[in-house]
Order: structure tokens, then C-alpha cells, then sequence
């Protein structure tokens, strides 16, 4: 019998605001795999809608304005990449059943009971030419749940062993783990920054967006006093469910803290500190909720960060330390992935979310449907 695929494609753009990354994806491959990726594509943000988006993450004037335009200027990088990768894939975009489509967070106030992804999903079907699956967070915020992390079911069904305790770290923006016990329950949880702030650092210091493969946090030395004094941050100590974003850890939390402590150190050394919060941030979570697994799958943009690693591998030395690309996926394509599975589960009519990991009081469908 002759293949018959079941094409879907997914986007992601993510905390960090590097860009966008598109994948299209065959979820019957016919050889006993989830899926098979036939596609992918990355496009990076225009430093000026970069700067809006990130100055969307806090109250200004004329926001209502600004944020319908950046929905247009995302629908569109959106769009552009989405064809990207049906080029690169040989894939026609009337053969992909649907897209989904995530937006970009600039708020998330779970306990308020509402979050906000800047998306015009309408644009992005006239543009793409396909069928698209917008807002998968809020249906679960009003069953009572965190909307976040989304993407741990997804990691049972690709990453799952019947045999080997794994966990999977996304180092994105903001770090999450999904814990994966042969047999038991999937929990997961955000842990706290990932490279949010490094980013934040590395650009008030060197001037560009991202210390590369951690090389400049590399030439630093990690500052005791002040890891212990943004560790006492308390959303550390919450037990999950638990999400968070850049409402919480941005510059101005970073500022006040070393204000507070007359800081004065080298800028390299607080790199070091930094990625050593990130790192030992991620390896307590699974100290305390986890501590029986015994291999750690890292994937994001914090998977190329080398230094992290190393760390992440000094503060868990028990464990085996590697990328999802080990797996046969690559680390900064597993999120579009995902969002392209949770939309073939919203047609599907299959829950997207998992009441153990999010705290919502039930499995839902998630996501808003804009046919093509």
C-alpha cells in the first residue's frame, strides 16, 4: 500500500526573540516512528520588531496599536517561514492539514486566569495557505491550569522509554523539564530562567544578543554570594505546577538585586553566575522531583551553549548529559514540533494538556481552529 502522509507543520517563537523556527512534519511515516520531519526552516527577527517585542513585555503607551502591529509583522515572519519550509521540504502547502501556530508571550498571569501571545492567525492563513491552530494556552488557564509548560505530552510521545528514566530540559528563554519515569506519571514544570537573562547580560556587555557556545561566561567565574541571592528568589522554592516568563525575570529583577548588593564585580564573572542560576536552577528542580532519573536530553537555544552543559553535567554528575540531537532530533526544533503535534491533536479532538504538569482540573482540547 502506498504511503499516505499526515502532513503537519509547526511554529515556534520563543522567550529568547531570536527568530522563528517552521518545521513540516509527517506524522505517519509508515515506519513504526511518531513522525518524520520533511521540512524546516529558521528566520531570524529584524532587529526592530526584535525591539518592539521585547518592549511590548512591559506597559507603555499606545499598546493596543502596537501589539495589532506586531501581530501583523509576526503573522508574516510566521507565513514566510511556514513556506520556507514546505520549500525546503518539497511539500505543497494545500497538502498540510494545519499548522500550529503558538505567538509570542509578552504577558503570562496564570493566577489572574488569563495570557497573551501576540499571533494574527487569519493573516497567517491567507499568507501560508493553510489551515491554523492558534491559542493553545488559554483553554487551559480556564480550566484552572498554568497554560505551561504545553510541550511535556509531547515529549512522553517522542522521548517516552520503557526502560530509562529520562528527563527533557528545554533551555529556551525560560527552562522547563518534563520528567519521563519509565511507566509512571509525565510531570513537568518551568524551572526558572534559561537564557533569558543571559541574553539580557551579554548584550548590555558585549553587545551582541547571545554569548555563543558560552564562550565569554567560560573566561568567568561564578559569583557565590550573588547565585545565593537570586537563588532566594522565591519562585524557586514553589513546588509545581509552576510557569513563568519575562514578567518576572527581566532586567529590572536582575538590576534591583545587584543594587541591593552594591555590586561591582566583573560583567564576565556574572555571565558565569548567570548560566550557573540557570544550570543549578534546572538541576535542583530535578534533585527535588526527579532524582531517580539517570539521563538528562537537553534541546533549545541553550543546548548549543556549551558552558551550560558543562555546568548542567557538574551540578547532576550522575546522569548521562546530551542533546536531543542524539536522538535524531534536532535541539532547536523540538518545540515547533511540538506545536505542530498539539495541532494535529486539536483536530483530532485529543486533549493537548496534561492536568499533572499544568494543575488544570482536567484534560482539554487545546486551541483555537482558523480555516483555510
Amino acid at each position: 500500500m502506498a504511503h499516505v502522509p499526515q502532513l503537519f507543520a509547526g511554529v515556534m517563537s520563543g522567550t529568547s526573540l531570536d527568530g522563528v523556527d517552521a518545521v513540516v512534519v509527517d506524522f505517519a511515516p509508515g515506519d513504526g516512528k511518531l513522525c518524520a520531519l520533511r521540512g524546516a526552516a529558521h528566520l531570524p527577527f529584524e532587529p526592530a520588531l526584535r525591539a518592539e517585542l521585547l518592549a511590548l513585555q512591559t506597559t507603555g503607551p499606545d499598546e493596543l496599536v502596537r501589539v495589532a502591529r506586531a501581530g501583523n509583522a509576526l503573522a508574516d515572519v510566521y507565513s514566510t517561514a511556514l513556506s520556507a519550509a514546505c520549500r525546503d521540504g518539497g511539500v505543497m502547502a494545500a497538502d498540510v492539514i494545519a499548522a500550529g501556530v503558538h505567538g509570542q508571550t509578552v504577558r503570562h498571569r496564570p493566577e489572574e486566569g488569563w495570557t497573551w501571545q501576540i499571533n494574527n492567525p487569519s493573516r497567517v492563513v491567507e499568507q501560508a495557505g493553510m489551515t491554523v491552530v492558534a491559542d493553545f494556552r488559554s483553554r487551559d488557564i480556564a480550566a484552572g491550569g498554568q497554560g505551561a509548560p504545553l510541550v511535556p505530552a509531547f515529549h512522553a510521545a517522542l522521548f517516552g522509554s520503557a526502560d530509562e528514566h529520562r528527563v527533557i530540559v528545554n533551555l529556551g528563554g525560560i527552562a522547563n523539564i518534563t520528567d519521563l519515569p519509565p511507566g509512571g506519571e509525565v510531570r513537568g514544570f518551568d524551572t526558572g530562567p534559561g537564557n533569558v537573562l543571559l541574553d539580557l547580560w551579554c548584550a548590555r556587555h558585549q553587545g551582541t544578543p547571545f554569548d555563543a557556545n558560552g564562550t565569554w561566561a567560560a573566561t568567568g567565574t561564578p559569583d557565590a554570594a550573588v547565585l545565593r541571592t537570586l537563588s532566594d528568589e522565591p519562585f524557586f522554592a514553589l513546588l509545581p505546577p509552576k510557569s513563568t516568563g519575562r514578567d518576572l525575570f527581566n532586567a529590572a529583577w536582575l538590576d534591583e538585586r545587584l543594587a541591593a548588593m552594591l555590586w561591582h564585580g566583573r560583567a564576565e564573572d556574572m555571565q558565569a553566575t548567570l548560566t550557573a542560576l540557570t544550570a543549578l536552577a534546572v538541576a535542583a528542580a530535578i534533585a527535588a522531583h526527579a532524582p531517580d532519573a539517570t539521563t538528562m536530553l537537553v534541546a533549545g537555544g541553550g543546548a548549543r551553549n556549551g558552558t551550560l552543559l558543562r555546568m548542567l553535567q557538574t551540578a547532576r554528575p550522575a546522569m548521562q548529559v546530551a542533546t536531543t540531537d542524539t536522538m535524531g532530533v534536532a535541539s532547536d526544533q523540538v518545540e515547533a514540533l511540538a506545536f505542530a503535534w498539539l495541532a494535529r491533536e486539536t483536530l483530532a479532538g485529543r486533549p493537548g494538556n496534561l492536568p499533572a504538569v499544568t494543575g488544570a482540573s482536567g484534560l482539554r482540547v487545546l486551541g483555537a481552529c482558523y480555516p483555510r
